[in-house]
């Protein structure tokens, strides 16, 4: 992999993002996310505000290759969990970007003191996504069947994958 930089997204950077998001949604495969976004009602979907984060993956050159948003899973009696979610542009994927961004928030949810990282919905279907999760450590605990519509495989499960960071 040529060189990345994994930095807090801008709000410059949301027009750069925002193909492949749209991209990503419009696919119907992985995120839940109304299918009629537009530029400007994405960018409420995924530029997150303190206490969240938004984060890149930069070439080199400044091509922003994934992005990252994450922060308290729950506020209140819920916000010593972290939860966070991931996108590769598609000319990006299998280069190795979702790990380190993967792993990069997994260590800032860490360093933060977060007790842990919960997906809440990470579609059974997206084995790539899958795989990796579970090659960072996390586990599914559960699946909630049905709860996707997937436009290539109709109705299949939502897993709840957990990553705990305290010890023992």
């Amino acid at each position: 992999m040529s060189e990345l930089t994994i930095r807090s997204a801008t709000d410059d950077d949301w027009p750069r993002i925002w193909p492949f998001f749209d991209a990503i949604v419009r696919a119907g495969e992985t995120y839940a996310f109304p299918a009629d976004l537009t530029l400007e009602s994405g960018r409420q979907w995924w530029m997150e505000q303190p206490p969240s984060y938004t984060l890149v993956a930069v070439d080199a050159d400044g091509t922003v290759l994934g992005s990252a948003k994450w922060g308290p899973n729950r506020p209140g009696r819920g916000g010593h969990v972290a939860t966070a979610s991931f996108m590769v542009a598609r000319a990006a994927q299998g280069r190795g970007i979702g790990r380190a961004l993967g792993e990069h928030v997994v260590d800032a949810a860490r360093e933060a003191g977060f007790d842990g990282m919960q997906f809440n919905a990470v579609v059974e279907t997206n084995i790539p996504a899958v795989a990796l999760w579970r090659a960072l450590g996390f586990q599914v605990v559960g699946t909630v069947p049905g709860s996707f519509d997937s436009v290539a495989h109709g109705k299949v499960g939502l897993h709840v994958m957990y990553l705990s960071f305290v010890p023992g």
